[in-house]
């Protein structure tokens, strides 16, 4: 981390209340806590309580006979070994150098490529064009491809300058901290200019820079009270079933023991009573000892002598053997995935043991039974199909397009020539892709574009856009730079309607540069439809029928529409919008609402249809696994005809079964129709 001056936590306003520093507590123990709980786990396997009881035993002279390190040794290497793991704590170069936990609110720090965020931050300034970054937040949310930040212009100005840096001066009002990891609202005010801080601009701890040189961010939120712990919840102890089995057997072996020594007690006591007086001379009793008394010290030193009925031995061997097991999972040849040289990886040998007993699978479809590739693969524009045709083996010539991306395929040539015709329902298909996005461009060299989209469908719609001519070249956060066929076009970008999964629907407002302003909107396809012009009746069924068809090939599709929209109406809406995004309370309900006015009586264009490819070896390995009478679930938010037919085509579902779909929302109408 990398401080820009002596008092550079006050760059900000701070409330006068107590905001806690950067130092976070990962452990279970504490100095006091320690001892009790680690005894507590290390003692929950009985045996080892045993021997603990046992060496205590060992400790009274009137019951032992042997000593008692035979016991207290394997004793202490087994609870030992386990607390013997190193831990590391991370500092990051400075400016000024610090440690992580004297990071506080109001601190402006410096980060560089591969670096993790220390503290979640407001995303001042960068090395990148536009004051973009791309972030990982594998830590955060699993997704190991790269999100796009982008700094307020008014904050991105400053870039690395020192002097800048050490004398900005605002005021962040934001929400309180918790724990959802996708939002964020707030307000910047610098120089009396209100400016709205989203998600967008927020780099939350955990997450890891990548292909940026630098970057400066202002520390909003610290320590325990950063996203990533808020979303930290108290680590249970997990006890496999071999170990609660192995607890089960030594308990019965314990009652064996407890037997075995009260028959010898009750033996002991019998032989007391009748011969034991006769022995006196040669074992003369204790004083004070009778036989009661004899009888319990008798009982307790056969639990010592016949200790080695309890196997401490077997938690040993059974480590052994997870062990090793974990080694030949290491080594397995089928395991292995050559193009990325990548071997299975045992990360515990506890898991080994759970492998053979799994009843149930829970699995995501994207990126998990799916490669996460898309290939934009078929189009449907004004009522018109364009698809893969078995007579256009021919991949289609791009060479004409200086700007087109290499690997893109495309087979039906009847697209391109309605491309070249200057088709305007075409053109403006296209247009809508190349602008109603959230891809940022990377160009380093010029005419080699390379996008960087937080999601991969986005990633092959522009590239489809851009193949077939309207090639997305650049944005600032108030406007988009497109090439249409050749020709630059820079539209002004009023504002961005965002998806989410209640909406299913992403929008622009953009205005171009004769001043006509055009609302365009993609989403899913029955989304869109409620909010179409009556007129589009016809093209909306034969659209519809496209959409089957797709949706029958197992892809993923999204219906495409527009608004052109008066000044007058956009002049009060966009004062609304500002109001709306400026407010901390109720900001959602806010735009929501004002999503809805804007969002309607729109003109379809047409569908997409994008495929994403299963993973090699999905369908034998759901096959085998149902053979093992494993209960597979998967999740998907793709339409009902795409998933049944991605089921069929990965052996989730297969001719013989019986096919039922519930339609019901609510837990009640779902437990009468399972009924």
């Amino acid at each position: 981390s990398f401080c820009s001056s002596e008092k550079c936590h006050q760059n900000v306003q701070i409330q006068p209340f107590l905001l806690p520093k950067n130092a976070i507590k990962t452990s279970k123990y504490n100095l006091f806590s320690f001892l009790p709980l680690n005894l507590f786990e290390q003692f929950s396997r009985l045996a080892n309580a045993y021997f603990l009881f046992l060496l205590i035993l060992q400790l009274i002279p009137q019951i032992s006979a042997v000593p008692w390190f035979t016991t207290a040794v394997p004793l202490l290497i087994e609870t030992v070994k386990s607390n013997m793991r190193k831990q590391y704590f991370l500092s990051l170069s400075m400016l000024r150098e610090e440690k992580w936990m004297n990071i506080q609110v109001g601190d402006i720090i410096k980060l560089e490529s591969n670096q993790f965020v220390p503290a979640d931050l407001l995303l001042l300034s960068s090395s990148e064009p536009l004051n973009l970054i791309y972030v990982e937040t594998a830590e955060l949310d699993g997704e190991t491809n790269l999100k796009v930040k982008q700094a307020l212009t008014v904050t991105g100005e400053m870039g690395d300058n020192m002097d800048d840096l050490s004398a900005f001066r605002g005021e962040l009002r934001c929400e309180p901290p918790n724990n959802r990891l996708d939002k964020f609202k707030g307000t910047l005010t610098v120089d009396g200019q209100q400016h709205g801080v989203d998600n967008d601009k927020i780099l939350l701890r955990g997450c890891t820079v990548r292909n940026t040189e630098w970057c400066f961010g202002l520390v909003i939120f610290a320590g325990s009270d950063t996203k990533l712990m808020q979303n930290s919840g108290r680590a249970t102890f997990k006890r496999t079933r071999i170990d609660q089995l192995m607890n089960i057997l030594v308990l019965c072996i314990f009652g064996f023991l407890a037997t075995i020594c009260a028959i010898m007690t009750v033996g002991h006591a019998v032989w007391e009573v009748n011969e034991g007086s006769a022995f006196t001379a040669f074992l003369p009793r204790q004083s004070g000892v009778d036989i009661p008394l004899s009888s319990f010290y008798t009982f307790w030193s056969y639990v010592i002598v016949l200790n080695t009925v309890v196997p401490i031995s077997l938690y040993v061997s059974v480590e052994m053997i997870r062990l090793g097991n974990s080694f030949f999972i290491d080594w397995d040849r089928k395991m292995y995935y050559p193009k990325k040289d990548t071997p299975a990886q045992a990360r515990t040998t506890t898991l080994n043991e759970e492998l053979g007993q799994i009843k149930y699978i829970f699995s995501d479809k994207t990126g998990t039974l799916t490669q996460n590739i898309m290939t934009f693969n078929k189009c449907s524009i004004n009522g018109r199909n364009y698809v893969y045709q078995s007579d256009q083996k021919k991949e289609v010539d791009f060479s004409w397009n200086q700007l087109a991306d290499p690997k893109f395929v495309f087979h039906d040539y009847s697209l391109l020539k309605t491309m070249k015709e200057g088709n305007l329902e075409a053109q403006a298909f296209f247009r809508l892709l190349a602008l109603c996005h959230t891809v940022m461009p990377e160009e380093k060299k010029e005419g080699e574009l390379n996008y960087q989209a937080q999601s991969p469908d986005e990633d092959a719609l522009v590239t489809a856009a851009r193949n077939f001519g309207f090639v997305f070249r650049s944005r600032t956060p108030e406007s988009i730079t497109v090439m249409e066929m050749g020709r630059k076009v820079t539209y002004e970008l009023l504002a961005v309607l965002d998806f989410n999964n209640v909406r299913k629907r992403m929008s622009v407002i953009v205005r171009d540069p004769e001043g006509r302003m055009t609302l365009y909107c993609k989403g899913a396809d029955t989304i869109i439809y409620e909010r179409l012009h009556p007129s589009c009746s016809k093209l909306k069924d034969i659209t519809t029928t496209h959409l089957n068809e797709y949706a029958g090939d197992g892809l993923r599709t999204l219906a495409l529409a527009y608004k052109d929209l008066e000044k007058s109406y956009m002049e009060r809406w966009l004062e609304r919008h500002h109001e709306a995004s400026m407010a901390i309370e109720g900001r959602e309900d806010k735009l929501d609402v004002l999503y809805e006015d804007i969002e309607t009586d729109l003109m379809l264009l047409g569908a997409t249809a994008v495929e994403d490819k299963l993973q090699d070896g999905v369908p034998h390995t759901i096959e085998q696994l149902a053979k093992a009478d494993i209960k597979i679930w998967v999740l998907t938010g793709d339409k009902q005809e795409t998933a049944e037919n991605i089921g069929y085509s990965c052996n989730m579902l297969r001719e013989e079964m019986e096919i039922f779909v519930v339609t019901a929302n609510t837990a009640n109408e779902v437990k009468e129709e399972l009924q």
